[in-house]
């Protein structure tokens, strides 16, 4: 085995934030240097304490938790929180104790900016909540898109529908304009939207054979995972749940499992279609200068091996 790749995973948790960040935890080939926090699936405060509780479910509490952004890239207050889907304590409303452990004192952009410093070309950043933690990195140091090694993404939905509208993905639509601002900041990026995470399922069987197992983590997943089965058969009408999160982190973990494109992405920061997330495949030359031109490009994943993904996450968090 070569050197661990050194990840850091800036999450909103969540139930599938629970299922990536024990799957990172779980893998060998990655080094976790961090967890940084966001608002998405909760609030940034109870993002954090989830962070740091899942960390001790894991054993892990080595592992530093950075506290971000409570407000997006523009100040905006008004947040999107997806409780409905998670529970209102993000983790299937089992009101687990408070965490014993702290969040560090660097705020989440401070400490992206210095672990990229630290590490130059070698951190990859797991990003699986709105991207106003990284957009806010880039301000502090313009070259910190040169600095990091890729920025796996959790967002956007290419040429399907979204999950907040028809137009937007949840992620993106959290912060559109820190979205954009990272789309183009000539990172390497690599975005896994809905058009990808839907075809990853953990079926009924398959939760079944997860509460049969010895593995800690997979007994814990069990434990949370009722809400969250049960808002995909209310809204989707599934016996199963999407593994948004884990196809991001198996991204970065095993990219091979993966196919992707390479264009210009821009995001709409306004109006009916806010959020929604434009793919420039750069076949056509267009005459025009447009909001397109000499932006760099990013990959986009189109798609998925869902039956080894879901083996991957299955595996490794009974065997915990």
């Amino acid at each position: 085995m070569g050197e661990k790749k050194k990840i850091i995973i800036d999450t909103d948790p969540g139930i599938d934030d629970a299922m990536a960040i024990f799957l990172a935890l779980q893998s060998p080939e990655l080094d976790v240097i961090g967890l940084t926090t966001i608002y998405g699936n909760v609030y940034t405060t109870l993002a954090t304490r989830n962070a740091l509780h899942l960390l001790e479910v894991a054993g892990r509490t080595d592992i530093p938790v950075s506290e971000g952004s409570h407000v997006t890239f523009t100040k905006g207050t008004k947040l999107r929180v997806a409780d409905f889907v998670h529970g209102t304590d993000g983790l299937g409303n089992q009101n687990f104790p408070p965490p014993k452990s702290k969040p560090i004192e660097l705020s989440a952009p401070e400490f992206l900016v210095q672990q990229a410093n630290q590490y130059p070309g070698a951190v990859t950043v797991v990003a699986l909540g709105p991207l106003t933690n990284i957009a806010l990195a880039i301000e502090l140091d313009p070259e910190f898109p040169k600095k990091i090694q890729q920025i796996v993404i959790l967002g956007g939905a290419f040429a399907v529908n979204g999950n907040v509208n028809p137009a937007a993905e949840a992620n993106i639509f959290g912060d559109p304009d820190a979205a954009d601002m990272v789309f183009t900041s000539g990172a390497d990026v690599l975005a896994i939207g809905l058009n990808v995470t839907h075809q990853v399922v953990l079926s009924a069987a398959d939760r079944e054979k997860l509460s049969q197992s010895k593995g800690k983590l997979a007994q814990y997943m069990c434990k949370i995972l009722d809400i969250y089965y049960s808002y995909h058969l209310d809204a989707y009408g599934t016996d199963g749940v999407y593994l948004h999160d884990p196809t991001c982190l198996v991204a970065a973990l095993d990219p091979s499992l993966l196919t992707y494109v390479e264009g210009v992405v821009r995001v709409q920061t306004a109006g009916i279609t806010r959020g929604i997330t434009i793919f420039d495949n750069t076949k056509k030359r267009f005459a025009e200068i447009t909001e397109w031109t000499d932006k760099p490009s990013v990959k986009v994943a189109v798609t998925v091996d869902a039956p080894a993904v879901c083996n991957l996450l299955m595996d490794r968090l009974m065997n915990s």
